[in-house]
């Protein structure tokens, strides 16, 4: 396939799949079994198009909250976005220097996507008792800011999923607004991390001449268009439905990718 096609194929597979709580690094994986591997400055770019899809999605709630920081409401949600970040920046670069992270490859992968499955599961039973609540605690910062750093150290766990079921489980059972919460504090998150592996190609020798940089530029664009629409849909669809369907696809795929290794 024309390494062009293959790029676009690759962010259409990053925009659909980053915050659909199944794992895009799972997805692309499987895509780049075939279609050969890529470099980590591309694969985490095309993340921060699926990123910049969210902050275009959100550009409005935004907005208000950078020109509302008088209002105590927003400051208490800005400054509660910048600690889940620091949690997540602060644990999840001491765990890349103690090299604690699994290899991307397709059993461990596997596992996850069905242990995140069938927490998926369980999660959604115990917050359907729970009546929806929308508050933005302590906690929930806490436990979003960890999460995101398990899901990191664990690839296949989905980020968006660790990142909105860590949430519920803390007690914003309201999906809409965890979902919202885990969309906003992976805006920095995304951006740092593709920002941290572009100056580490910068200062790699060779590196940034061997990086396909057109390639990179199509799939990010792709990337971008396809998560707008993924999340626009999202958002609408977790307004009236539980996250059940995507938990058995995430055992079904799981179970696939174990039977066929």
């Amino acid at each position: 396939m024309n390494n062009l096609l293959e790029a676009i194929l690759l962010g259409f597979i990053e925009g659909l799949t980053e915050f659909l709580p199944i794992s895009s690094t799972g997805h692309l994986l499987i895509a780049e079994n075939w279609l050969g591997r890529r470099s980590d400055l591309f694969n985490i770019t095309i993340q921060a198009g699926a990123i910049l899809a969210v902050t275009l999605v959100y550009r409005a709630r935004l907005w208000h909250l950078a020109t509302h920081l008088r209002e105590r409401e927003s400051r208490d949600y800005v400054i509660k976005l910048g600690c889940a970040f620091l949690i997540t920046a602060v644990l999840g670069l001491t765990v890349k220097a103690l090299g604690a992270e699994l290899p991307e490859t397709v059993a461990p992968i596997a596992l996850a996507l069905i242990i995140g499955g069938i927490a998926i599961l369980l999660i959604e039973r115990h917050v359907h008792r729970l009546p929806p609540r929308e508050s933005v605690t302590w906690a929930v910062v806490v436990a979003v800011g960890v999460a995101q750093v398990v899901a990191g150290v664990f690839p296949g766990t989905s980020r968006s999923a660790a990142a909105i079921f860590a949430a519920m489980l803390a007690g914003l059972s309201a999906r809409p607004r965890a979902a919202e919460f885990a969309f906003l504090v992976g805006i920095p998150v995304m951006f740092a991390a593709s920002g941290h592996e572009l100056l580490s190609t910068y200062f790699e020798p060779g590196a940034m001449q061997a990086e396909p940089w057109m390639e990179l530029g199509v799939a990010f664009v792709v990337a971008a268009i396809t998560g707008f629409v993924a999340v626009k849909w999202l958002l609408r669809y977790v307004s009236g439905h539980s996250f059940v369907p995507f938990a058995w696809y995430r055992i079904l795929l799981g179970l696939l990718l174990l039977a066929v290794t």
